[in-house]
């Protein structure tokens, strides 16, 4: 089994910092001119064949799923992990979706060519979506940063593909349509990357893909939702979110209280976190750091959000400015260590503050990212710490409904997706080596087609396993929310 650590002097052309976390900035360095990253990229077909990216077999002593989430609950907020537990059981795709743990530790032991970029981590089909740029444009691009970390750039696509055939069975798809979704999606991942991969590289950083763009390319059902999609996530915005989150109480605005998904916070935890956001101007741009610092923090809730970070502590903040209709929603989430990082670097701890790690590698993950996202750290009684990221609540975010589509329109839109990965990955390194290796034949479409439908049996087998777990009273559940 060939993996990263065989690959050293590939990982010395493509490692993006040092050990201690800190970025080469260096421009005294020769770069590797462009037709030797590519040789290089293609000579690695000898050590890791194209069709070994197909591989899955369990091994014996796979860790058991069930096992690994109760240990990834550690440290989680105990009363809200019957919710997690509830989303993942509902379908193999909601565990698949809050299993990212898992998964991480199948990939790591598959070959893999050693190339690592900076990859999202969690690349799902679900974590694409839209959202405003700066400039109030709606774009879309991957959307979920939590687990993103330098690893392999088979990683994310492996998790990419696996989650297509499972939405794809999941909306009642054939095998066949499940495998055509999976190969439109690698095939553009191919194709986008070997044509970024001849770009400038500042140019790769202008790439981008807005919505009207998308509406223009795309046509049928796809077209459709895209365009229902797009009217949705225009009017998700602070303003509107005033009468969907708030009441006046005692002559002061506060959010509404939706419990268990939205609940107060103490006044002890509320003081704590008001100092966190202070902290957290200073992790902004100078103009924007003014611009925020304009407004006045008046109400924060704790809210559950997502699956997989549900019982992570993550809290929305209501701030006023200079009326009570100009009101901006910030968005606290607690970042911990990557899944993906023992694979990495073992046990060292490399990154120095998780909500930083998110927010540096969202921005070199996207082509236009949140100009308020930042980083926060809570330091509560006990000397008990915890990390943050800091993004706008309400940004115009959504996404397209998988549920809505059909098989031809999967197809299409996993096409979107792996021209939306193929793009993250070629802003960060290693694009050059990637092309290389994948080339222009379908190999890796095939590849990963017989690995999308394998794992989409293991996550299956994996879901009832939690099905059982749940049954027999070793998992609280907590259904319908």
């Amino acid at each position: 089994m060939t993996g990263p650590a065989d690959l050293g002097e590939v990982r010395a052309h493509t490692v993006l910092a040092d050990a201690d976390g800190t970025p080469y900035s260096s421009l005294r360095q020769r770069p590797v001119a462009r037709a030797e990253r590519y040789a290089l990229g293609k000579a690695l077909r000898k050590r890791v064949p194209r069709s070994s990216l197909g591989e899955w077999t369990p091994a014996p002593d796979r860790p058991d799923p069930v096992q690994q989430i109760v240990e990834n609950h550690c440290g989680r907020v105990e009363r809200l992990v019957p919710i997690r537990v509830a989303r993942m059981v509902a379908s193999p795709y909601g565990f698949l979706r809050g299993t990212a743990v898992v998964m991480a530790e199948d990939v790591a032991q598959l070959p893999a060519t050693g190339i690592t970029p900076v990859v999202c981590g969690d690349a799902h089909l679900g974590n694409f979506g839209f959202y405003a740029s700066p400039e109030r444009d709606l774009v879309i691009d991957l959307n979920d940063f939590d687990e993103a970390h330098p690893g392999g750039w088979e990683w994310d696509l492996r998790r990419l593909v696996a989650s297509i055939w499972v939405a794809g069975r999941h909306n009642g798809a054939s095998e066949d349509g499940c495998a055509a979704a999976v190969s439109s999606c690698v095939s553009a991942y191919r194709e986008e990357l070997r044509h970024l991969a001849d770009q400038p590289l500042m140019s790769r950083s202008y790439e981008r893909l807005d919505v009207d763009r998308l509406e223009q390319e795309t046509a049928g059902p796809l077209r459709a939702e895209v365009e229902r999609a797009a009217r949705r996530a225009r009017q998700r915005t602070s303003d509107r979110a005033l009468p969907r989150f708030t009441q006046q109480v005692g002559g002061r605005r506060r959010i509404v209280e939706e419990p268990p998904l939205i609940t107060r916070v103490s006044d002890s935890d509320a003081e704590l976190l008001g100092v966190a956001l202070d902290g957290y101007l200073e992790t902004l741009a100078p103009h924007w750091r003014r611009v925020l610092g304009g407004y006045t923090l008046v109400d924060i809730a704790h809210k559950v959000v997502g699956v997989g970070s549900v019982g992570l502590r993550a809290y929305v903040a209501l701030l006023e400015g200079s009326s009570p209709e100009d009101v901006v929603f910030r968005q606290l989430q607690q970042a911990r260590r990557s899944v993906l990082a023992r694979y990495v670097h073992g046990e060292s701890a490399w990154h120095h503050h998780q909500g930083q790690r998110v927010v540096e590698y969202q921005q070199a993950l996207q082509t236009v990212s949140d100009p308020l996202l930042g980083w926060a750290t809570v330091s509560g009684r006990d000397d008990d710490v915890h990390q943050y990221y800091v993004r706008q609540f309400r940004n115009m975010k959504g996404t397209v409904a998988l549920d809505a589509i059909d098989a031809a329109a999967l197809a299409d839109y996993a096409g979107v997706v792996g021209h939306l990965l193929a793009k993250g990955h070629a802003r960060t390194s290693g694009a050059s080596m990637i092309a290389g290796y994948v080339g222009g034949s379908a190999k890796v479409d095939d590849a990963l087609c017989r690995f999308a439908r394998a794992y989409a049996d293991q996550t299956e087998a994996d879901h009832a396993a939690l099905v059982a777990a749940v049954a027999r009273g070793v998992l609280p559940v907590e259904p319908g929310v």
